[in-house]
C-alpha cells in the first residue's frame, strides 16, 4: 500500500466509547497510545459479485442486502461459513469468497507517537488545531483531528487518504469504510457537518474511480445527503441501542451491517430488524477469532 503502513484499526468498537462524551481534548503533544492489527492475515482474495450502482466513473459492486457479516477489525481470521461480507482494517488482506470492506481512519489520524509523526512531518498544516496554534484530539481515542474546514485542505486530505484507498482496490476489496465521519462533533466548533459531507464526497469520488463502493458510517444527521455523497450502503455501530436502524434502513433500502456490542440490543435488533438488516454481535474489542473474549453471532 501507498504511504505509512501502521494500524488503521483501533481494536474496539468507537461508537460505545463515546456515548455521552462530547467534550474535546486539546494538546500540544499528541499521547502514545497506539492500537495494532494482530494476528495472521490469510494469503487469499476476494470474490463474490454483487449487483452494481452507478458511481463517478466505471460501476461498483454495492455488497449484498442481508448478508451475513464479520468485523474483523481486531485483527483478521478465517470469516464463520456463514459469513459473506467482511470489515477489515487496510494493512490486512481480504478475505477469500466474500464481499470485503477495507477500513481507513479518514477523518482523523491515528494514535500514538509513530502516527503524530508522521503528520507533523509530512503535513503539519493538515492538522486541526485551536486560535492558540494547539492540536485538537478525540479525548476518547487520543487522535488528533484532521483539518477539513477549507476546500484546499480537503483537497490535499483527499490526496492523502486517497492513496489508502487505491491501496484498498489495489489489494483487492470490494468497499471501503471511512471512519470519524462525524468528527466535526469532537471539533469545540472548528468543524462542520457541511465539511464532512464535502470531504466525504471526495472520497466517494476516489472510492467510485477505484471501482469501490463506499459506506456510510454510523451519523444520522448527514443520512439526508447520502445520495448528494456518494455513499452506497451503510455500516453502523448500534443502531438498536441508540434507535436508528429504521433511518438506515429506510435510506440504505437494507444495505446496512449493524454490529451490536451488548446482548440485550443485538437480541432487540434480530427482533425488530433481523429480517431487513444484517446483524451482527460482536465483542467490544472486536478481537480475533481464538483469541479469550471472541464473541461472534449473527441473525
Amino acid at each position: 500500500m501507498t504511504g505509512t503502513k501502521w494500524p488503521t484499526s483501533n481494536n474496539r468498537s468507537r461508537r460505545t466509547l463515546r456515548a455521552g462524551v462530547g467534550a474535546v481534548l486539546l494538546l500540544a503533544v499528541l499521547g502514545p497510545l497506539a492500537a495494532c492489527s494482530s494476528g495472521t492475515p490469510e494469503r487469499d482474495r476476494p470474490g463474490t459479485a454483487t449487483d452494481r450502482s452507478a458511481g463517478s466513473g466505471d460501476a461498483v459492486r454495492r455488497p449484498p442486502a442481508d448478508a451475513a457479516f464479520d468485523y474483523q477489525l481486531g485483527g483478521p481470521y478465517r470469516p464463520p461459513a456463514k459469513v459473506r461480507a467482511v470489515s477489515r482494517d487496510r494493512t490486512a488482506e481480504p478475505a477469500r469468497g466474500r464481499y470485503n470492506i477495507c477500513y481507513v481512519n479518514a477523518f482523523q489520524a491515528q494514535p500514538g507517537k509513530e502516527a503524530a509523526r508522521w503528520w507533523q512531518r509530512e503535513h503539519p498544516d493538515l492538522l486541526l488545531r485551536d486560535e492558540d496554534g494547539r492540536t485538537v484530539v478525540d479525548e476518547d481515542w487520543q487522535e488528533p483531528l484532521l483539518d477539513i474546514s477549507t476546500k484546499k485542505k480537503r483537497a490535499a486530505l483527499a490526496d492523502v487518504v486517497g492513496d489508502w484507498i487505491e491501496g484498498c482496490a489495489r489489494d483487492g476489496f470490494d468497499a471501503v469504510e471511512p471512519d470519524n465521519l462525524d468528527s466535526y462533533e469532537r471539533s469545540d466548533g472548528l468543524l462542520t457537518a457541511d465539511d464532512a459531507a464535502a470531504f466525504a464526497r471526495l472520497l466517494a469520488r476516489r472510492s467510485h474511480d477505484e471501482g469501490l463502493a463506499i459506506a456510510q458510517k454510523n451519523t444520522t444527521d448527514l443520512l439526508d445527503r447520502h445520495r448528494a455523497i456518494g455513499f452506497d450502503f451503510a455500516v453502523t455501530e448500534e443502531c438498536a441501542r441508540y434507535k436508528e436502524c429504521r433511518a438506515f434502513q429506510e435510506a440504505y433500502d437494507g444495505r446496512v451491517f449493524d454490529i451490536e456490542y451488548e446482548t440485550k440490543d443485538y437480541d432487540a435488533a434480530c427482533r425488530s430488524w433481523g429480517k431487513e438488516l444484517s446483524v451482527t454481535l460482536r465483542d467490544r474489542d472486536v478481537r480475533p477469532a481464538g483469541e479469550a473474549g471472541y464473541v461472534y453471532r449473527h441473525c
